[in-house]
């Protein structure tokens, strides 16, 4: 996704002339001669510079960079961060690779929330892999988000655990699940145990779950998990039952489709989209 000339090209649009010389010029500095003073500088100043309460329309503007900035609602402020660090990056990885690590690990929140939001938009984005991890961990919902949802990054470059510990946690906090990206790509046999081990712990306290948190089982229904479909077909939630007939749709599992064909009429509503993951809770 990177391309530093589009995101430029957004700030020559939207941003303070003034500012978009004076940043060119520290960005020349930092290629010229290369310094982590200077660039621990400029990065702070930059909220001086370029306004944070200003959001960009992107009227007529049709690119990756454009629409993914304009996808997250981005601000000048943030745009701007996103462009040093591309810029400086794209540079010279080596020297400021671990320049930008050490921004980011003295980050304030707002800066975080920004670095793990357009990390993918950066040159080689996997080396920022731990910092997203780590935000896994994390109790402040602005941060956990920025890297759970609406971020192709975790389906990219997360591996099975930690994909899984992503999910499980974003179900737990109660999180959109529609908005985790390419939740069918990444599912896997151990998410699948775990979802269902975390369901009946939730209908043992008599809790609800999010009808969405079934989405990765489909591919991997066993007989332990066709129970639970039954379960799902049969409750009184109509969107309940809708998941499950999903799963049931989706799994390729003879034993699974004949406990579909016991709902004819979901069926058909699977059968011609009618019903989908993408339409689940309208």
């Amino acid at each position: 996704m990177h391309n530093q000339k589009e995101i430029q090209n957004i700030l020559v649009k939207h941003g303070p002339p003034e500012s978009l010389v004076w940043l060119n010029e520290k960005i020349a500095k930092l290629t010229k001669s290369k310094s982590s003073k200077d660039l621990f500088m400029t990065y702070s100043l930059l909220n001086v510079k370029f306004d944070a309460t200003k959001s960009v329309s992107f009227e007529n503007e049709d690119n990756v960079n454009a629409n993914y900035f304009r996808t997250h609602k981005a601000n000048l402020l943030q745009i701007a961060r996103i462009y040093l660090l591309s810029a400086v990056l794209e540079q010279d990885q080596e020297f400021y690779a671990p320049k930008v690590a050490n921004i980011i690990q003295v980050a304030d929140t707002g800066e975080l929330e920004t670095f793990l939001k357009y990390l993918v938009l950066l040159p080689n984005p996997e080396q920022y892999k731990q910092t997203a991890v780590e935000a896994l961990r994390t109790n402040i919902g602005i941060i956990f988000d920025a890297i759970s949802l609406n971020n192709p990054y975790p389906a990219k470059y997360f591996d099975d655990q930690q994909w899984n510990q992503m999910y499980l946690k974003a179900a737990f906090m109660e999180r959109d699940l529609s908005q985790i990206e390419f939740v069918d790509k990444r599912a896997n046999a151990d998410l699948t145990r775990i979802i269902s081990d975390y369901a009946h712990e939730r209908w043992a306290a008599t809790r609800k779950i999010d009808p969405l948190f079934w989405r990765p089982v489909s591919k991997f229904l066993n007989n332990h998990l066709l129970k639970d479909m039954t379960r799902l077909l049969n409750s009184d939630d109509a969107i309940e039952q809708k998941a499950g007939a999903l799963c049931c749709y989706y799994s390729g599992n003879d034993t699974a489709i004949e406990l579909l064909n016991n709902y004819p009429e979901m069926k058909q509503d699977v059968s011609s989209n009618k019903i989908s993951w993408n339409t689940l809770k309208q």
